[in-house]
């Protein structure tokens, strides 16, 4: 094992260190943070054999360029509809792959998706706050937002060809479904006819996005009465409707209390979909209830173990899949064999 150091060249806004999240500190008004989309954030570190709570980047639309001063190690990225350039080479995201000293590495936006995470084969140094290096991005504790010019040191990196290759999709997860929300807590301050048209109206995301939430275009919801309730705590995935009758999706960076009214709650499975649209981008929400979500939500992890386990198993090495395509010994490879095995 050795280290690899990065300079980064340029990054776009919201591009930052995250880890799991800092659970445990709500109480005191700390949010958890951590990635916008879990499911891709724990692919990346599955596909690369990496701890499930280690520290990555996670890329905003606005991209990231590095520039790989030392050391040779393995990459993985996994989210959004992403492309990847190292050195001459132009990769499509959810893959691993390798990096070099002296290669630069490009990661912007395709034609889908807001967030992508890139994972090390190794042990990311960046600042740790109430034990993560999760951050948060209103007040900047944790590992931070990175900039040019930084520099960015991997320790005891590793070179992972046995995981080199694409990453396999979820196929459980239906970008295209509509958001499962268990209505309330608040649902009783709107009318019958507000309700109705909230279940069965589409609403839009607009460009007012970043890690705390999304606030959405539709039809408006108002509230039945004039309403002032206490502040209360909240959760990620929480609706909330200020008193202009418009909808906001909380999510990662939320605040821990609020006052608004909260017409329904988006299932944890959904909101990481959710965050994986763009601006434009169309949703509709459809209430379960809660006897269902809990049904939904453990059918949805028992997946995502699954899924997780599935692509954690190492590929094999260049020759050894090589080997697998060359079944029958003393036959030359076809270019078609050598590609596919790679």
């Amino acid at each position: 094992m050795s280290d690899a150091e990065f300079k980064v060249q340029f990054a776009g806004p919201l591009v930052t260190f995250q880890d799991a999240g800092r659970r445990g500190h709500m109480r005191f008004g700390v949010p958890a943070s951590g990635p916008m989309d879990r499911l891709a954030y724990k692919a990346a570190l599955a596909a690369l054999g990496a701890s499930e709570s280690a520290t990555v980047i996670e890329v905003s639309m606005g991209g990231l360029m590095l520039d790989c001063v030392s050391g040779t190690l393995s990459l993985a990225l996994a989210g959004g509809e992403f492309q990847i350039e190292v050195g001459n080479t132009r990769l499509n995201g959810w893959t691993v792959f390798e990096i070099e000293a002296g290669q630069k590495l490009s990661i912007r936006p395709g034609k889908a998706g807001s967030w992508a995470y890139l994972a090390f084969a190794g042990d990311v140094q960046a600042e740790h706050w109430l034990g993560q290096t999760a951050t948060h991005s209103t007040s900047g504790f944790g590992g931070g937002q990175l900039r040019a010019g930084q520099r960015l040191r991997v320790e005891n990196t590793q070179l992972r060809e046995d995981r080199h290759g694409e990453i396999e999709r979820p196929e459980f997860r239906d970008s295209a479904a509509p958001m499962r929300v268990v209505m309330g807590p608040q649902d009783r301050c709107f009318t019958d006819e507000i309700l109705t048209s909230y279940r069965q109206s589409d609403f839009r995301l607009t460009d007012a996005y970043d890690r705390m939430g999304v606030r959405l275009s539709g039809p408006e919801l108002t509230l039945g009465e004039a309403l002032s309730i206490p502040s209360e705590p909240i959760t990620r995935g929480s609706v909330q409707v200020s008193g202009d009758g418009v909808a906001t999706v909380l999510l990662a960076d939320h605040q821990t209390t609020g006052g608004y009214p909260k017409i329904a709650t988006v299932l944890g499975c959904d909101t990481d979909r959710l965050t994986q649209l763009r601006a434009g981008d169309s949703l509709r929400f459809q209430p379960v209830t809660a006897e269902d979500a809990i049904g939904i939500s453990r059918d949805y992890a028992a997946q995502l173990g699954a899924y997780l386990a599935e692509i954690s198993e190492p590929k094999g090495t260049l020759a050894q899949r090589l080997m697998r395509e060359n079944l029958i010994s003393g036959y030359e490879l076809s270019g078609e064999a050598i590609d596919k095995a790679r």
